[in-house]
Order: C-alpha cells, then sequence, then structure tokens
C-alpha cells in the first residue's frame, strides 16, 4: 500500500469504513466471547451443575480459537485473506446460532469448542490486514479500533448477556448473537475486493512456515513481545472471567447486578482505543506499556482490598484501561515483524493471545481453591513485576525519530 497522503480521498474513505466494518466484526465475536461470564451462576442453577464446572465453558471456546489461529493465518498466506477471513466470519454466525439447541453444560462446551475453531479467523487476519493497509508509524489508530472493538465486545458482552438472558434465555442470547454475525457477514461482502489486494497469497514450502515461527520468536524483540501478549492475557482473562463471581460472592448480587457492575470493563478501549493508539505512535510504546500494565495490577489489589459495591464499574474500568494499554501495542510491535507473512505473525500474536485466555481462566479457577485473596494476589504480583520488567525491556520502542528503527 501507498502512504496515506498520497492515496486519493476516496480511496481513503473505502478503507476507513472498511475499518469500521472490522471492527464490528471484532466486536460481535468478542461479545460472544464474554457473553456467560456473567451468566455462570444463572447457567449453574439452570443446569444443576457447579459453578466451576459451567467456568469451563469459558476456556472451552477460548483455546481452541488461539489455536486455530495459527492455521487460518497460513491459509491466508496461502489462499488469500478475503476467502479464509469470510469462510470464518460465517462459521462464527452459524455455530453460535447452533450453540442453542444444547441440553446440557457438556453440549454447550462442544458447541463453544466448534465454535471456537470455525470462528478464530476473523480477528487475527483483520489485525494482519490493518498491518498492510496502514503504514507502521500510523497503525495505532485503527489498532487501537480494533482492540478498542475487542475490549468493547467484552464489556457489552458481560452485561447484556446478563440482562437479556431474564427475557429471552440463554438460547436467546445465541440465536441474537449468530443472527448479528450473519448480517456483519452480508455488509463485509461489497469489500471484498479491497481485502484481497491489500495482501497477496504467499508462496512456500513447510521448511519456509517452520523458518517464518523460527524468525518470529528467534529474535530478542519477537520473544519479548509474544512473551508479554501471553502473560498479559492470562491476567486479564484470569481475573476478567472470575470478576462476576468475584462479585456475587462477596456483594450477594444477580446476574443483573453482576451484569451492570461489568458495565465499565471495556468503556476506555472503546471510547479511547483509537487514542491510545494515536499516543502510542507519538510518544511510544516503551512509555505507555508499564504504565498499562502497572494499572491492571492495580486494579487486582484494589479488588483485594475490597471497595463499595457502588465503585465496581470503575474497578472494572480501571482493569480495561490497562488491558488497552498493552495488548493494542505489543500487536503493533508484531505488525513490524511479520514482513512477507503477515498472516502468520498475526495468527501467531491472536494464537498466543487466546490461549493465555484460555489459561488464565483456568489457573484463576485452580487456584480459587486457596480462596480470592490469594489468587487475586498472585495475580497482581505477577502483573507488577511485568510492569517493572517492561521498562528495560521496551524501553526502545519509541517513535522514529527520537530512536533508531527496531529491528525484527
Amino acid at each position: 500500500m501507498s502512504e496515506v497522503g498520497k492515496e486519493a480521498p476516496e480511496v481513503l474513505e473505502e478503507r476507513e469504513r472498511l475499518l469500521r466494518m472490522l471492527a464490528a466484526a471484532t466486536f460481535i465475536i468478542f461479545f460472544q466471547a464474554y457473553m456467560v461470564a456473567p451468566i455462570i451462576p444463572a447457567l449453574s442453577n439452570i443446569f444443576g451443575t457447579s459453578v466451576e464446572k459451567v467456568g469451563l465453558i469459558v476456556p472451552a471456546y477460548l483455546i481452541p480459537y488461539g489455536v486455530a489461529t495459527l492455521v487460518y493465518g497460513l491459509l491466508a498466506d496461502r489462499l488469500g485473506i478475503h476467502r479464509v477471513m469470510f469462510a470464518s466470519l460465517a462459521a462464527f454466525s452459524v455455530l453460535t446460532a447452533l450453540t442453542a439447541t444444547a441440553a446440557s453444560i457438556e453440549q454447550i462446551a462442544l458447541w463453544r469448542v466448534l465454535t471456537g475453531l470455525g470462528a478464530s479467523g476473523v480477528v487475527p487476519l483483520g489485525l494482519a490486514l490493518v498491518g498492510r493497509m496502514f503504514p507502521y508509524g500510523q497503525r495505532g489508530r485503527p489498532l487501537g479500533w480494533l482492540f478498542g472493538a475487542m475490549a468493547g465486545g467484552m464489556a457489552f458482552g458481560a452485561p447484556l448477556g446478563a440482562i437479556v438472558v431474564p427475557f429471552v434465555g440463554w438460547q436467546g442470547l445465541f440465536l441474537v448473537v449468530g443472527a448479528a454475525g450473519a448480517g456483519l457477514l452480508l455488509l463485509l461482502l461489497p469489500y471484498r475486493r479491497i481485502v484481497a489486494a491489500a495482501m497477496r497469497p504467499v508462496t512456500g514450502t513447510l521448511g519456509d512456515l517452520f523458518r517464518g515461527y523460527g524468525s518470529l520468536l528467534g529474535s530478542p524483540r519477537g520473544r519479548r513481545t509474544y512473551g508479554y501478549v501471553l502473560v498479559n492475557s492470562v491476567f486479564h482473562s484470569g481475573v476478567f472471567t472470575w470478576l462476576g463471581v468475584y462479585l456475587g460472592r462477596h456483594y450477594d448480587i444477580g446476574s443483573l447486578g453482576i451484569g451492570l457492575a461489568l458495565l465499565g470493563y471495556g468503556v476506555p478501549g472503546f471510547l479511547l482505543g483509537p487514542l491510545i493508539g494515536q499516543a502510542a505512535d507519538r510518544w511510544g510504546r516503551a512509555r505507555l506499556l508499564p504504565i498499562g500494565l502497572a494499572l491492571g495490577a492495580l486494579a487486582a489489589a484494589l479488588l483485594i482490598v475490597g471497595f463499595p459495591v457502588a465503585l465496581a464499574p470503575v474497578i472494572a474500568m480501571l482493569l480495561s484501561l490497562g488491558y488497552d494499554m498493552t495488548q493494542p501495542l505489543f500487536a503493533g510491535i508484531i505488525t513490524s515483524l511479520g514482513d512477507k507473512r503477515p498472516g502468520q505473525a498475526m495468527g501467531l500474536n491472536v494464537f498466543t493471545l487466546f490461549v493465555g485466555f484460555g489459561l488464565g481462566s483456568l489457573a484463576f479457577g485452580e487456584l480459587l481453591r486457596f480462596g480470592f485473596g490469594v489468587t487475586l494476589g498472585a495475580f497482581a504480583t505477577v502483573e507488577a513485576a511485568a510492569a517493572l520488567a517492561s521498562v528495560a525491556l521496551f524501553r526502545s520502542e519509541l517513535p522514529s525519530g527520537t530512536a533508531k528503527p527496531m529491528k525484527a
């Protein structure tokens, strides 16, 4: 792609419309991923099983999603991003709707595994597409849109899931989201030509494939960035997935109250995502990453201390801001690592991200046998240590005008 300033106004406008469509698709996929978190207690009552067992339906979606991103990134590099992305969005729509046919927690978990496998070709390829459509120094804003949509989906998925279920049932919730995915697919079809032209298929042997992964993980910059994506996603998923259960146990509030309490999560990313991205482009990721990591640790620490339930949305907002000031910035770095295989690079990023989401949910649930205080303390300590280490590890991630260009 040519530089933004050299492109015709109609091309720029068309690209901005595509960006908004990609953000909408990202929003609905993350909405579906997290709409079950606040209704874990309700599903536990409906199916007569423990919240710990019901909680497994969260990683049942997230871990297969993460694993499948590796395959989708490779398929996109070989077959064309437009074919893979649109097929994945269609699979998401159909499988989400079919989840409503489940008659047990085990069947819900099975459908969520299949949905995770089918849906994971949209968001990572959308991120890779942004990496091709926008030059590195201007990717902060569009990446902010996509990660803001992720946070927004998590934010609105949590409260709306809890609010809607009493009226339409949990089955109706899945049917509505499946229909929304199908509608977005129809809206995206007119942009097929732009998507296909942005990223040409890549040929190569199996050896090239493994050399690509070796290149991504072989440099210090690649290892530390992917490593931080994993640690940060474990932290955020663990705390957020079980935040509804925490609020229910500590404040004795139902699904509706939990949903409203979680409403603050995602608001910073939804409203400020593009601005945070612009700040990263202007001042450098080195300056923002430690702050974002520290804010996440602070939110977990405040949960240990306790607070009036009326402040729950504020705590959720602080946790969300920590996410919004980290994962989009890591993705910006990764877009510069992909070279000729952007799908592979971003596929590895989302694989790491979602495997971390799944592992975080599992790890937090396992540690809960020692109580919320111990579990939150362990998560907050690791995130705080990551914040301190990031000051040195990412000190070179500065704008090109203030530092030498980073090498992959």
